[in-house]
C-alpha cells in the first residue's frame, strides 16, 4: 500500500471515528442527562402532589412514577434518533422489544395490571389496615409493581400487586364502625341473669360503646366446662382494640367482685368398680 492510499484510508477511518464518536458521546450525554431529569421530575411531581390535599394519596406515587418512566422513554427514543434511526423503525423496534419483554416478564406485567386494577377499584387506600388471606398490614404506598406495607409490630413488607389482587381483601379501615364480640365463660352453678346484667352495665358505662345498635350480652353456647356469654357491641374502628383489651380485663374484675366464677376447663371422671368372678 502506497503512502497516498494509506493516507486516504486513514482519513476515511478518522472521519468515521470522529463522526460516530461524536454521535456516541452525544448519546451518552443525552442518556445521562435524561436519566437525571427523569429522576428530578419524578421527585418534584411527588413533592408537588404531596402538597395537594384534594388528590388521593394512593395515586400520588403512581403519577410520579409514570412521569419518570415517560421521560425515560422519550430519552431512549432520542438516543436512537441520535444514530439516525427513523421514527417508524423505532416504533417497530419498540413493538418487537415490547412483545419479547412481555413474553419474558409475564409476572411483572401481571403486577402492573394488578396495580392498575387496585387503583381503579380502590379496595384499599394508603393508611388502611388490610388482611389479604394472611398478607396483613397498613398500606404505605401502592406502586406500579408492588405495594409497600408495614405490619402491626413494625415490620416492613413489599408485596407484589398480583398477590393482593388474587386474594380476598379484608379492609379493617374502610368502614367507620366495627362490631366487638368477647366471649366470657361462667360456671354452670352461677346465676346467668346476674352475670348478664353485670356485663351489660359494663358495656353501657363505657363511652366508646355506641348506643345504636344497642349492646347485648347473649348466651352463645353451653360449653364443656362453662356457659359462654357473648358480649356484643359496636364501636368506632379507631377504638376497637383498646375497647377489646379494656373490656376483657374489666369483665374479669366485675365478675370476680360479684362472686361469679370463670371456670377452668374440666372433666368429670367416673370410676366403676368391677367385681371379679
Amino acid at each position: 500500500m502506497t503512502s497516498d492510499k494509506f493516507l486516504e484510508f486513514f482519513n476515511q477511518v478518522s472521519g468515521l471515528v470522529i463522526q460516530y464518536g461524536l454521535d456516541l458521546l452525544g448519546a451518552v450525554i443525552l442518556l445521562i442527562g435524561g436519566w437525571m431529569i427523569a429522576g428530578w421530575a419524578g421527585r418534584n411531581v411527588a413533592r408537588v402532589l404531596g402538597r395537594t390535599p384534594h388528590l388521593d394519596a394512593t395515586l400520588k406515587p403512581i403519577v410520579a412514577q409514570t412521569t419518570r418512566y415517560a421521560i425515560l422513554t422519550l430519552v431512549i427514543v432520542a438516543v436512537l434518533a441520535q444514530f439516525g434511526v427513523q421514527t417508524a423503525s423505532i416504533i417497530a423496534v419498540l413493538g418487537a422489544a415490547g412483545l419479547a419483554i412481555g413474553l419474558a416478564m409475564q409476572g411483572t406485567l401481571q403486577n402492573i395490571a394488578a396495580g392498575i386494577m387496585l387503583l381503579f377499584l380502590r379496595p384499599f387506600r394508603v393508611n388502611d389496615y388490610i388482611d389479604a388471606e394472611g398478607i396483613a398490614g397498613t398500606v404505605d404506598e401502592v406502586g406500579l409493581f408492588t405495594t409497600a406495607m408495614h405490619t402491626f409490630d413494625g415490620v416492613y413488607q413489599e408485596v407484589p400487586n398480583s398477590q393482593l389482587w388474587n386474594r380476598t381483601i379484608k379492609n379493617f379501615s374502610r368502614l367507620p364502625t366495627r362490631r366487638l364480640d368477647i366471649v366470657v365463660g361462667i360456671g354452670y352453678g352461677d346465676d346467668i341473669d346476674t352475670a348478664q346484667t353485670i356485663l351489660l352495665d359494663l358495656l353501657r358505662e363505657d363511652t366508646r360503646v355506641l348506643a345504636e345498635p344497642e349492646p347485648q350480652v347473649l348466651v352463645s353456647k353451653l360449653g364443656d366446662s362453662a356457659v359462654n356469654l357473648n358480649l356484643r357491641c359496636w364501636t368506632k374502628a379507631d377504638d376497637y382494640w383498646t375497647l377489646l383489651f379494656d373490656t376483657t380485663k374489666s369483665a374479669k374484675l366485675r365478675l370476680d367482685a360479684a362472686g361469679i366464677s370463670i371456670p377452668f376447663p374440666q372433666r368429670d371422671v367416673h370410676l366403676y368398680e368391677t367385681k371379679k368372678t
